[in-house]
């Protein structure tokens, strides 16, 4: 039967559409209406424009006024007064001539579409990628029909709103004209009319910008330890901001219509206080409050202000969570817990803040870092203090600081600059200068300087005197010394290149001046002088201006050697004033070493047990043999 006849879908393809003129407002309506009456895709229609007639009155909603007709070359001439006008009125009829689409349309493989931003205030013009086509005389004028229809079918008003559109129209056909047949590898984006963008009204809001909040990863394991108990602040952050409400500007889009702003909404206008340690900055958008100084933020009685000093019971899980303000905040706490079975701060507490005063103990794996702290209590054997100058009572745990002083060392470690301990039962200390007043033993302590024991109680304990105790000195040293191994390498090299360019200079010197000799005598008789004898006397003049440079090398890789071995001897010269000093008598067995850095080895000595001798130093007693031996101090 399908051989014979045409199914459904075949007969409606092939059913045509009266040429039917219509007149209208909205295009789009008209051409599904008619799609619909013939029961087809409305895609299939195309249509002609007979007219375009444009229509403006003023209505104030008071007394309806009537509509008047506008000529097409007056539309440009409107200006801001009538077009923000909440009472002027714009509009457009079409009338249109509707058929069925011819398949000899030029632009049937162009992909142009017209679309609009939201507010429909800039309508664009896109050319899909892959879109070709040729060009013929009258490219320009279809292709403007073609916008036309395509801004008419999306409800947007031609002729107005469009002076680009003609500039747009004549570097595509250029384009076109040039290429004959135009193929788009991209697609294109091109504005062809904007009107009037409204301005957004703004609500006003109230940001409070020391309540700090970062964005955690999805897979980030949440800190709740970390819960903001203190909101530090810096001097000249902006702490709080009331943007002031505003109310937007009318504005009026591509399809005529006005577009009035909203009204605002004001609903957090600020009514809190601040003291004289916050500064108010009040402009037209915004009002800002600025902290005047580091510290931290409080509200108390309605008013905000910025404080440095913060006295609270106990840091832990349960009550504050880990507090984070920054060494350099000014912010100093007092932790007032002073119970010997509670913690001061608690298990897995990190608190950095400038100044701290515990009064109890730190507990286990807590951390605390200051510039200043004292800890009056005993710390954790897995806690971990830091401070610049660091005051501890009983430590168990690890210190790191500049000046730290320890009532009394229980098997813990301490790292600093200088180190004073009244009494150190076991433990490892590394410092530049170490004194301890009461030693008793296994005490394992190194510095680059000094060490000092008033009265020594014990034994197997180690004292060393290490230049490199630091991590920076060892890296300086390597450093040198990777730098001295590429210097000799250089050296070597450059001076090799030196013998074979002497040579080079010395065997050519003869024939150098008999060509220098040749080439002065051309040129006195006006003669074109040998290419070849140019190019020797060149070549020579080169190999002696590298010689000499070369020469100059080595100069500078010699000095810059020398230096840098004059400073690996500098990282152990120190060794030799450095001190290990028992005030009082040596008892038990104890061990006493130097550490060389070039060459690099060990001394080590054993004092006797009974021996009065106080003070001992590094001695060189013949050329690469060094001994310990008591010296002066």
């Amino acid at each position: 039967m399908a051989l014979f006849g045409s199914s459904k879908k075949e007969k409606t393809s092939l059913k045509k559409v009266r040429p039917t003129v219509v007149r209208t407002q909205n295009v789009a309506k008209e051409l599904i209406n008619l799609a619909k009456s013939y029961d087809i895709k409305v895609d299939s229609l195309d249509f002609n424009i007979l007219e375009i007639q444009t229509y403006t009155r003023m209505n104030d909603g008071t007394k309806e006024t009537e509509w008047e007709e506008i000529p097409h070359d007056d539309l440009y001439n409107l200006d801001d007064t009538q077009l923000l006008n909440s009472n002027f009125q714009i509009k457009q009829m079409y009338e249109i001539e509707i058929f069925s689409k011819k398949d000899e349309d030029l632009f049937k493989n162009f992909k142009l579409a017209v679309g609009a931003n939201a507010t429909k205030c800039k309508v664009y013009l896109s050319i899909a990628a892959g879109s070709k086509v040729e060009y013929n005389a009258r490219f320009d004028k279809g292709l403007l029909l073609l916008i036309q229809k395509r801004k008419m079918r999306a409800g947007i008003l031609v002729n107005i709103f469009d002076e680009m559109q003609d500039e747009v129209i004549f570097k595509l056909t250029a384009h076109v004209r040039v290429e004959e047949k135009a193929v788009y590898a991209q697609s294109e984006t091109i504005l062809i009319a904007q009107s009037y963008e409204p301005t957004a009204t703004i609500d006003d809001a109230l940001i409070m910008h020391f309540e700090k909040t970062e964005d955690v990863d999805e897979k980030e394991k949440v800190d709740y330890a970390s819960r903001g108990f203190i909101k530090n602040v810096k001097e000249g952050e902006v702490l709080i901001e009331y943007i002031k409400a505003k109310e937007g500007k009318a504005g009026r889009n591509c399809r005529g219509e006005f577009m009035s702003p909203a009204e605002p909404i004001i609903a957090h206008e600020p009514e809190f206080k601040v003291d004289e340690t916050i500064e108010i900055a009040d402009t037209d958008d915004s009002i800002k409050y600025i902290a005047k100084e580091n510290g931290y933020i409080s509200f108390e009685d309605g008013t905000y202000i910025i404080k440095t000093d913060v006295d609270i019971g106990e840091i832990s899980f349960k009550t504050t969570g880990s507090i984070s303000t920054g060494l350099d905040s000014d912010v100093s706490i007092s932790v007032n817990e002073t119970d010997s079975l509670k913690d001061a701060i608690g298990m897995g507490m990190e608190v950095e803040v400038t100044e701290i005063d515990i009064e109890g103990n730190v507990g286990s794996n807590a951390k605390v870092f200051a510039r200043k702290a004292y800890i009056g209590g005993q710390t954790h054997a897995t806690a971990t203090i830091r401070a610049d100058k660091l005051d501890i009572n009983v430590h168990k745990g690890h210190a790191f600081g500049k000046n730290i002083r320890i009532a009394r060392l229980e098997h813990g470690e301490v790292d600093g600059d200088i180190v004073e301990i009244t009494q150190a039962l076991g433990g490892h200390i590394r410092a530049k200068e170490i004194d301890i007043e009461i030693c008793t033993s296994h005490v394992k302590a190194t510095a680059s300087r000094k060490i000092e024991i008033k009265k020594l109680q014990g034994s197997e304990n180690i004292f060393t005197i290490d230049p490199l105790l630091k991590k920076d000195a060892k890296e300086g040293l390597n450093e040198n010394k990777d730098s001295i191994k590429e210097l000799k390498y250089d050296l070597i090299s450059i001076k090799k290149e030196i013998t074979k360019y002497t040579k080079l200079v010395k065997d050519g010197t003869a024939s150098f001046l008999d060509i220098k000799k040749r080439l002065l005598h051309y040129k006195k008789s006006g003669v074109k002088m040998p290419e070849s004898f140019v190019k020797k006397y060149k070549q020579f003049q080169k190999m002696k201006e590298h010689l000499k440079e070369i020469k100059i090398e080595l100069e500078v890789k010699s000095d810059q050697l020398k230096l840098l071995t004059t400073r690996t001897v500098s990282f152990q010269d120190n060794i030799f004033d450095a001190r290990i000093i028992n005030r009082g008598i040596w008892i038990g067995h104890n061990e006493l070493k130097f550490k060389l850095v070039d060459p690099p080895i060990e001394v080590v000595f054993k004092p006797k047990d009974g021996s009065e001798d106080n003070i001992f130093g590094l001695v060189e007693v013949d050329e690469g043999e060094y001994e310990i031996q008591p010296v002066k101090e």
